[in-house]
């Protein structure tokens, strides 16, 4: 069943309008061998499918692009031993056997020895203290019924939780956006986006925990570098692929003045043609509200 347009993200159909390679975004590979294929995947493609998408994939394109090399077969075909947001880009790492993917993802912590992220992210608003220049955040990861993680508060009451850990650095700290380099202890679904938001750091174009900016069009989440003991062979092999210079740029120079994402843009005077009006909720009472995970919240109180 196609989705709604009135249940699609807004930054969602704005990619749809006008980002010129939606929906046929393309990887670019950084390594092959009989064991392991490594890729650069962009921002905007799933990394596998998942129940009831339709959407172009990267294990579906590598797939594309075995068949037509007439290498693919029942036994040396992608596998997937990890994966990153569909609007993160950066490299990956695939199995071309079952018997590959068993012995990567039984040994990944040992095998992985440096997975850095980079990352732009709104500075903190109000009272809001800064992050030092360097830590680590451990806040447990709960999931809303969207799927979405995020850090659990006093008013969320008693739910289940992970345990996450992530490693981070401050590149550049400008006026209105910090460049963060990120590494994970743990790989939960959303950590660095769900950590840096609960400290006040949504990250620049991420409508699901509320940035109010957008510069870049796209989620400013990049898996940078990725380096690893090769499975079989023991050879130690390191990938990077640097994100766009522009991030750094931006956080340097500051924007005094951002345009507000898409998402908010809605709730101003103006009114885009080709969004769907507005519907007016009424205003939740303050036992609602403590029900709802904080990005709920943060939805009701707009």
């Amino acid at each position: 069943m196609t989705e709604s347009v009135h249940n699609v993200k807004a930054s969602t159909q704005y990619k749809r309008a006008h980002k010129a390679d939606y929906g046929h975004e393309r990887i670019t590979i950084l390594y092959e061998d009989k064991d392991i294929v490594v890729i650069h995947k962009p921002s905007g493609m799933l990394s596998v499918p998942y129940p009831g998408s339709k959407s172009r994939t990267a294990l579906a394109v590598l797939e594309e692009i075995m068949r037509k090399k007439g290498s693919f077969s029942a036994g040396h075909r992608p596998f997937t031993v990890h994966r990153l947001d569909r609007d993160t880009s950066g490299v990956m790492m695939f199995a071309l056997s079952e018997g590959i993917q068993k012995k990567v993802m039984g040994s990944w912590q040992r095998m992985v020895t440096e997975r850095l992220y980079h990352a732009v992210a709104e500075n903190p608003r109000g009272a809001v203290p800064a992050l030092p220049d360097s830590g680590m955040i451990d806040d447990p990861l709960a999931q809303n019924a969207r799927h979405v993680g995020y850090v659990p508060d006093a008013c969320t009451g008693s739910r289940k939780t992970v345990e996450a850990r992530t490693h981070y650095k401050v590149l550049v700290r400008g006026e209105t956006h910090t460049l963060f380099e990120l590494s994970l202890d743990t790989g939960k679904k959303n950590q660095i986006r769900a950590h840096l938001a609960a400290h006040g750091y949504p990250l620049a174009g991420d409508e699901n925990y509320r940035a109010r900016t957008d510069p870049f069009h796209r989620l400013a989440l990049h898996a940078r570098t990725l380096a690893f003991m090769h499975p079989t062979s023991g050879e130690q092999l390191r990938f990077e692929v640097p994100e766009p210079d522009t991030w750094a740029e931006y956080v340097k120079a500051g924007d005094k003045h951002p345009e507000p994402a898409i998402w908010r843009q809605e709730h101003g005077r103006s009114q885009r043609p080709d969004r769907p009006p507005v519907v007016q909720q009424k205003r939740l009472s303050r036992k609602e509200l403590s029900r709802m995970d904080f990005i709920a919240q943060g939805k009701a109180r707009r």
